[in-house]
């Protein structure tokens, strides 16, 4: 299996990393924020691994007023990373912007909404500062406005690369038509437009596999959050709901985790899954699926053996964990 995928015009590992759950979501995970040497160690084990991908937020902190909390943890662990200048080279910082909070919102309370130009800029702004970087190489829009139209809001990511602050652009939480449109509007990764998708994805939630396919289509990178199921959701793959895939796993020698992975990478050659970890152990174990082969026999098992996929997005939905544990 080849161990990189296109994302726009880098080549990045075959899987990246959430980092979301290092700033303490869900609740369960909180203990994490007082371990911030342990939560830089996660990274730190994923660079020195192969991951050259890291998906963070300005959303992903655990109160309203530490916006950026986790691009900061991002920016830190990179550059106290012991990797040379070449491999620091190859990494790529994968953030998002467009959803706002308001005083006393905890993660729950995640609900504004803003995709203004200038808004986009600010914020890119501050998130490129907070990474440590002066461009940001991947700037996705996590979260459609309500009232605003598609295009606007499209139009107004794009200007994020005239004003020179971010390289490439992608789009999360979308439906096909929406994809399609901002392929008309902004082009192809070749074009210079639209470079990724981010979707939730995973054997347990497989709704708008359209999107998907358009990503195959057009060269798009694909980065499926909850890519294990979700923590603490009926049906991921800790919960034993999936008997093949654990039998196939044993047969594999790996965890079922790392065969969902093996899984996602056969599946499409766009799809560059992103769990997320609090624990070094964790991630580690997803990276052994990068090297799992599957036959086209166990691929058909694998998919014939899933539940019919659930009913459509909700548009409303505050950000879920793409992580294990």
């Amino acid at each position: 299996m080849r161990m990189t995928r296109k994302l726009g015009p880098y080549e990045v590992s075959a899987i990246g990393l959430g980092c979301m759950p290092m700033s303490g979501f869900p609740p369960d995970k909180a203990w994490i924020l007082d371990r911030r040497d342990e939560a830089i160690g996660v990274i730190h084990a994923a660079l020195d691994h192969g991951i050259t991908l890291f998906d963070t937020s300005d959303i992903y902190a655990p109160t309203w007023n530490t916006i950026g909390h986790n691009e900061r943890l991002v920016g830190e662990a990179l550059r106290t990373w012991s990797g040379s200048s070449e491999a620091k080279k190859k990494v790529v910082l994968a953030t998002k912007g467009g959803i706002t909070r308001s005083p006393g919102n905890n993660w729950f309370g995640i609900s504004g909404r803003n995709a203004d130009e200038h808004y986009f800029y600010r914020a890119a702004e501050a998130s490129a500062l907070r990474l440590g970087v002066e461009k940001i190489q991947l700037w996705q829009h996590h979260r459609l406005h309500h009232t605003m139209t598609f295009e606007n809001q499209f139009e107004n990511v794009l200007k994020l690369k005239e004003h020179g602050i971010v390289e490439n652009v992608g789009l999360s939480n979308i439906n096909a038509e929406q994809l399609r449109r901002a392929v008309k509007i902004g082009g192809l990764p070749k074009d210079g437009g639209i470079v990724s998708v981010q979707n939730e994805w995973s054997p347990r939630y497989r709704h708008g596999k359209e999107v998907l396919d358009l990503c195959g289509e057009f060269g798009i990178a694909y980065l499926p959050w909850s890519p294990l199921g979700g923590i603490g959701k009926q049906g991921n793959m800790s919960t034993g709901s999936y008997p093949i895939f654990h039998k196939i796993a044993e047969k594999k020698g790996v965890s079922p985790f790392a065969l969902t992975i093996a899984w996602h990478l056969a599946n499409s050659r766009v799809e560059i899954p992103i769990p997320g970890a609090t624990r070094k152990e964790s991630i580690l174990d997803c990276v052994k699926g990068v090297g799992v082969e599957l036959t086209h026999e166990e691929i058909a098992e694998l998919n014939s053996s899933l539940p019919v996929a659930l009913g459509p997005v909700d548009e409303e939905m505050t950000v879920h964990p793409p992580f294990r544990d």
